[in-house]
């Protein structure tokens, strides 16, 4: 199988950033050379290196989401519907994820407004090479539990930052006292998860078109009796792809 570096686009040299930046600064010094013609240039040296930019940070973007972890569902809240509901605390969440980010050359980081009935947390997600993506979610203020007025927005905060975090990197929690069954069988191990992130990767597939297919919200979710299929298919659409 071919690893993930020579599947992504490789990002455009930095010479060539570097002869646009002194073909403008030998525009510059020609007296010749107009206004209009050197803010073209400049124009376009914006747009050749937001180009490199965004390259690079899809390309770390696929190198590092097989390294994301599974995060334990440590934090429990009651829906009135029997057996509480789990989810994943945001301060777990973000000691698992912190190391990868930075391995890789990502920062994650959060905009907080409100208004008087709601709160907009923005999740963006950036790049060392310049490039970033973001995500807003609107809240409303969480009362529920008799919270107190901090409280209450910094409940609706914090679940703003898990699910901006999510929809950024596509995370997977899991509850801990999950007994390992789930509809179909028993669930992927975490080195089968990375195996299977890996090889959708290096087939070139979508992930999304791939959990469709398997009717499931996230890859994590394949059950474990599906996984030799699924490789299976992989592989045949790679060599499709391929045209082998």
């Amino acid at each position: 199988m071919n690893n993930i570096a020579t599947i992504n686009p490789i990002p455009a040299p930095a010479s060539e950033s570097t002869a646009l930046t002194h073909m403008i600064e030998r525009a510059a010094r020609d007296p010749s050379v107009d206004i209009d013609k050197l803010e073209r240039l400049i124009a376009l040296q914006e747009r050749a290196l937001a180009q490199r930019a965004k390259t690079a940070y899809h390309a770390a973007l696929s190198e590092m989401q097989p390294e994301l972890p599974v995060i334990a569902e440590r934090g429990k809240i009651d829906i009135g519907r029997g057996k509480p509901q789990s989810y994943a605390l945001w301060e777990d969440i973000n000691e698992a994820i912190r190391p990868v980010l930075f391995k890789h050359g990502f920062a994650l980081s959060f905009r907080i407004d409100r208004d008087a009935e709601k709160i907009l947390v923005t999740g963006v997600l950036s790049h060392r090479e310049g490039h970033s993506e973001q995500t807003t979610i609107p809240l409303p203020i969480d009362t529920s539990g008799s919270k107190n007025a901090v409280q209450a927005v910094g409940s609706s905060t914090s679940y703003g930052k898990r699910y901006t975090a999510g929809a950024l990197l596509n995370l997977t929690s899991r509850g801990e006292d999950d007994d390992g069954k789930a509809a179909g069988g028993a669930r992927l191990t975490e080195d089968q998860i990375l195996d299977l992130r890996q090889a959708i990767v290096g087939a070139g597939a979508d992930i999304k078109r791939f959990c469709a297919v398997y009717g499931i919200s996230n890859v994590n979710d394949l059950p474990a009796s599906k996984l030799a299929e699924a490789k299976a298919k992989l592989a045949t659409f790679k060599r499709q792809r391929e045209g082998k």
